[in-house]
Formats: C-alpha cells, structure tokens, sequence
C-alpha cells in the first residue's frame, strides 16, 4: 500500500479539530478487542429471535450492510431496546488491548481539539481510550446514545456532532476505519483519513471492488506514523 506522507490537502496548521473513530481506528484491526463484540452480537441476535448462530451472524452482517450497525436493523425490523443491545455486546475483556505509546505521543503532537465519533457506546470508549492510554488526549466522546441511535455513515449525527462541538467542519479532519462513513464528512468539507487494514475483521464488507473512493483524502496503514507525519509538516510549524 502507498503511505501517504502527510496531508496536503489540508496542512496540520489549519486542522482546528480532530475527529476520530473508535474500533479498529484506535487500535489495529488485527486486536482481538472487536471479534468478541462481533460473536456478542451473533450471540444476542441468536437469542432474542430464536435463531441458529449461522442465522443469526448472517442477519447480523446484513443489517450492518443495510443499514450502517446491526443495531440499527434490530431496531427498525424487530422491535430491539438499544440499551439492552449495547450493554450486552460491549461486555467484553477489554485488558486484551496493550497501552499505545506511539499514539499517545502522535496524539500530543497534534495540534488542535480531538474529539471521538463512534457507532458504540460511551462505556466501550472510555474503556478503549483508557486501555491504550491516551484518553486524557480527547475533549469528547459522542457515542451511538448521542446520535440518538442513528449511525454513521447517516448524515443526522455528522450534524448533530458539529452542534454538539461547535466546530467549522472546514476546519476539521476525520479518520475512519470504513471508508464509506467518511462520504458525509467530505460532503461537509472534513478532509478525510481512511486506515485501510487488510485484516480488518469485515474486511468483505467494508470493501467492495466497485467503491468509489472520490471522498477519501488521504489512504494510510500506520496511524500514529501518519499523524508524526502530519505534526511535523513544514506548515505546523
């Protein structure tokens, strides 16, 4: 894959804010973190509606195809409480993520405001960000509750997100590890980052051979590499 340096769309200096998913962002794909949120979900699926497990992982990535999270689907089609949803899936071992040091310091590195923008729940994240250690680094979290359940790539919560932060979307970089959530981002202006992993656990479903990737700034596989990069661009300085 080609590494791109550091932004030059949009130089670093003039980022004011920082947004950036969670799962599999933050943390590299290949972390055993989101495989057990992935068998969590089969496993609610399988026994809210009586279903086989083969049933219920394959009703579980059509929603997510259909409709941008599996519990979006659950929602619209069978009736499901978010609540019940999120605090099952999200009961996982999260001491299976290491401390991110490289990130941590990336992050420092990086000026401008950094918030988070994630399909879960604020629980997870806080958990997440302080697994790796570098929660002190972010301003806020807006979760799926916030989006009032509608998820990314919906452009309801891009919105909702602006007003929450009060931020100039113009002025503003997003980084994603599905690059279709990033389509309404670049509607807005955000210049955009997709960390493309070949061993993202959805891999089939994040990537289809006829995408169009017009809306993608900047296509990168190391992001702490990247934002080094970005923080030490001539025009931060």
């Amino acid at each position: 894959m080609n590494r791109t340096a550091a932004p030059d769309r949009l130089p670093p200096a003039q980022v004011e804010t920082w947004v950036f998913d969670l799962d599999n962002t933050l943390y590299p794909a290949s972390c055993s973190l989101f495989p057990q949120i992935d068998v969590r979900m089969r496993h609610f699926i399988a026994e809210r509606l009586g279903l086989g497990l083969d049933q219920a992982f394959a009703l579980q990535k059509s929603y997510y195809r259909q409709f941008g999270t599996t519990l979006r689907g659950l929602m619209l089609m069978h009736g499901i409480e978010p609540e019940a949803f999120l605090a099952y899936v999200h009961d996982i071992d999260h001491s299976v993520l290491e401390a991110a040091p490289r990130l941590d310091a990336a992050l420092a590195g990086l000026a401008g405001r950094k918030l988070i923008f994630t399909n879960g729940s604020q629980p997870h994240a806080v958990a997440v960000l302080e697994r790796l250690g570098i929660a002190r680094h972010f301003e806020g979290i807006f979760d799926i509750v916030a989006s009032r359940f509608v998820p990314k790539p919906q452009p309801e919560g891009y919105d909702a997100l602006i007003r929450r932060f009060a931020f100039d979307p113009r002025r503003a970089a997003m980084v994603e590890d599905i690059h279709r959530n990033l389509a309404p981002a670049a509607q807005l202006g955000m210049t955009t980052v997709w960390v493309r992993q070949d061993d993202h656990p959805d891999f089939k479903v994040v990537i289809q051979d006829d995408d169009d990737l017009s809306h993608v700034d900047h296509v990168i596989d190391d992001l702490p590499h990247w934002l080094e990069q970005a923080a030490s661009h001539p025009s931060a300085r």
